[in-house]
Formats: C-alpha cells, structure tokens, sequence
C-alpha cells in the first residue's frame, strides 16, 4: 500500500483544495493528511476563519482523504513520514525545494496549484466587496 501524505490549514475549503487533495491521492492508495493547528497559525502568523477542528472535519469528510491529524510545528514531519509510513511527502508548488531535506526519508513530490484560485485570494475579495458595500 502506497501511502501519501500532506500539510495544509484548508481555510475557506474551495475547488482549489479539492482538486490539490484528488491529484495527491491519485499518486498512491492512502491519503493522510496533517491540519495545521490554530496555534500553529498563529506562530506562522496566518490566522484562519474556521477553527482547527472545523477545518480538520472539513477536510476528513472528503472523499480523497483517508485520515487526517493535527500540524502543531514546521518540525513534526519527518516523525509522521516515518509513523504513518509515508511513500510520498505531497505539497503545492508554491513550496517548492523547501521540503526537500524530506527525500531522505520519502520521496517528494511539489504538484501545481489550481490557477486562479487561493484562500488569500477569497479572503482579500470579501474583504474589498464588504469595505465598497460599507462606503457610501
């Protein structure tokens, strides 16, 4: 069994993390993935509209997902490699080479990201659309 495995805070779950989580499954037969923690945001200074918990039940009830656990620190993930007994270490490209001190345990693979879509993106759109609705 070829397991994959990947990281992410999935705020604001759109098409782009679906399709991201269907080409990751698509490379082995397990897709485990870590849910980056509140307090992990905030010590990357990212703060996300739904909770951990939200986001980790979000993230469990798609179909491409197999297990789902918390990301409490940049450090964890050569130990969950190695206790999940991961084949691949997954991620969007916008990560490229910054993981790649994982290949001694793994391989790793960086995919491309769905074109014109991002969680920073819907953020600052509402965010514009709430400010010109609130000007006079």
């Amino acid at each position: 069994m070829k397991t994959i495995i990947t990281y992410g805070t999935f705020d604001l779950f759109h098409i782009g993390h679906v399709r991201l989580l269907e080409r990751l499954s698509a490379l082995g037969d397990q897709l485990i993935v870590g849910v980056s923690t509140d307090e992990f945001n905030a010590m990357k200074g990212k703060m996300a509209f739904f909770s951990y918990r939200q986001r980790a039940e979000i993230v469990s009830a798609c179909r491409f997902v197999d297990a789902v656990f918390p990301e409490q620190h940049w450090q964890q993930k050569a130990r969950d490699i190695q206790t999940y007994h991961a084949d691949i270490f997954a991620i969007g490209d916008d990560w490229q080479g910054k993981f790649d001190d994982l290949k001694k345990y793994c391989q790793v693979v960086y995919l491309p990201r769905t074109e014109d879509i991002s969680t920073t993106e819907i953020k600052d759109n509402l965010a514009r659309n709430i400010q010109q609705l609130a000007t006079p």
